[in-house]
């Protein structure tokens, strides 16, 4: 399943460079930014979550993963609504993706240890807007739970 994530953010990119950033990977770090910033805090183990899940998930390197951070927080400073990027994501990926995102989100949302009620309703909405069912949505925050240590 990451497989196809990976290969999907890494199309276009060439062997050894930087590469560039798709509009995917844009829309996927922007819903994480807005995951970590939507209540008010953006926290450094949000940031540092937000950058391990790019990373790792995703296969991309730090100075990538940085830029992508950076036009998050630049989305979200101008009021880049979340309706075109999950729109952008749902035609991208497949369901077993989408669900994979909703993790992804619940990772960045509870990487404080904390879940806002503010994070509790962008789940909530961008499931939707994502077409991702509320028990799968819930089972992911169940595993994004699990692999924060938070059970």
């Amino acid at each position: 399943m990451f497989d196809k994530l990976r290969a999907l953010l890494s199309a276009g990119k060439d062997e050894g460079s930087v590469g560039r950033v798709d509009a995917v990977s844009r829309a996927a770090a922007f819903l994480m930014v807005e995951a970590g910033t939507i209540d008010g805090h953006f926290d450094p183990v949000e940031r540092d979550r937000i950058r391990a899940l790019l990373t790792q998930r995703f296969s991309l390197n730090s100075s990538v993963v940085e830029e992508l951070i950076k036009e998050g927080e630049a989305m979200h400073e101008d009021a880049v609504g979340w309706y075109k990027q999950s729109r952008t994501l749902k035609d991208a990926f497949d369901y077993d993706e989408r669900v994979d995102m909703i993790e992804m989100l619940w990772e960045v949302a509870y990487a404080d240890g904390v879940l806002d009620h503010l994070e509790a309703n962008m789940m909530r909405r961008v499931a939707g807007l994502l077409y991702v069912e509320d028990h799968d949505s819930s089972a992911a925050r169940k595993r994004a739970m699990a692999n924060l240590g938070l059970e």
